[in-house]
């Protein structure tokens, strides 16, 4: 069978040398240490490194019929070629390692300094609302009408849905679906999607127990939210820019009541693993003082909230620094 002639996509880098590939790897590992953490977008670190169009140009490559024309016709150097494999796996690999590395010391934190590590997320989530609302040009009628359903819509959905979500096959791959959509929004980090759906404690959990047949639900969702969902998201960014950002906006507002550090838990539940779980919380003020003293836990959550805040304002002016040589 005569093959035709596929040339190299216009988004793809030409790489000819390892040294090309090993500073993939690092840009992936970047991203990895930014997902693996709620607040910080993987996507805003592709934007630093300069690789974001070419990443969003090869995971669209693998919904459109050119590249399932050259599969079908069993071309696969053509296939590879346009969904630009090799750089996608070296970027893979750079992101699963910094989540293998730094997995262990975040699942340390949440269950020994609760109230610290979620003031570092609060920190880091109040920084990117102030990163991504800027990016709405003009702020019409419209838009704030957007941003305004989305915060409230956001609120009162993460109050509704408890800590424990269902952990069969299909929410895992559906966790999954949703989260990796926030790779290609600059400004929404996937892990906090996860800290919405219930569900970043339990990934967390799962890389560090080597939990593979959750991680393989959630991967495939992955894959699925990236070759469907991706699509609709790249179109709406593409047509109606601003009002999206606006509601993504809206949504990160709604959703600082599920980051807030300090709750009281209404009811437990079991969980899986026969540990007493919250499964019904509400926000409180934490008390100033604790017996005589005063409460200098108040302190280190201020602390921690301000690390995260500067880490966000840190990686928005490196990226701004970037894009404006």
């Amino acid at each position: 069978m005569e093959s035709s002639v596929v040339t190299t996509p216009e988004f793809v880098t030409e790489r000819k040398n390892v040294k090309d590939y090993v500073g993939v790897y690092a840009a992936g590992f970047a991203m990895g240490s930014a997902d693996v953490v709620p607040g910080v977008s993987g996507g805003t670190v592709a934007f630093i490194v300069g690789i974001y169009e070419e990443l969003i140009g090869s995971i669209r490559a693998i919904g459109r019929p050119v590249f399932w024309s050259a599969v079908i016709g069993m071309r696969w150097r053509d296939a590879l070629r346009l969904i630009n494999l090799l750089f996608l796996v070296t970027l893979g690999a750079g992101i699963l390692s910094a989540i293998l590395i730094l997995a262990p010391g975040i699942e340390w934190m949440l269950i020994n300094q609760p109230i610290i590590i979620w003031s570092f997320f609060f920190g880091q989530v109040v920084a990117s609302i102030t990163v991504v609302a800027p990016r709405v040009k003009i702020w019409s009628i419209s838009r704030w009408v957007a941003l305004a359903l989305g915060a409230v819509g956001a609120y009162f959905l993460v109050g509704l849905v408890p800590v424990q979500t269902p952990e069969t096959w299909w929410f895992l791959m559906l966790s999954g679906a949703i989260a990796i959509c926030a790779m290609i929004l600059p400004g929404i980090s996937g892990s906090f999607i996860l800290v919405l759906l219930g569900k970043y404690q339990f990934f967390i959990n799962a890389v560090n127990q080597r939990d593979l047949v959750s991680i393989a639900l959630a991967g495939i969702g992955a894959l699925i939210g990236l070759v469907s969902f991706a699509q609709v998201l790249s179109w709406l960014f593409r047509r109606y820019h601003d009002l999206t950002v606006a509601a993504l906006t809206g949504l990160m507002i709604g959703s600082l009541r599920k980051v807030w550090p300090w709750k009281e838990t209404l009811q437990t539940m079991i969980d899986r693993h026969g540990v007493e779980a919250p499964l019904v919380e509400r926000n409180i003020i934490p008390p100033l003082t604790v017996g005589n003293a005063f409460n200098f836990e108040i302190l280190y959550a201020l602390a921690a909230a301000l690390l995260g805040v500067a880490v966000v304002l840190l990686v928005e002016r490196i990226a701004m620094a970037r894009n404006n040589h």
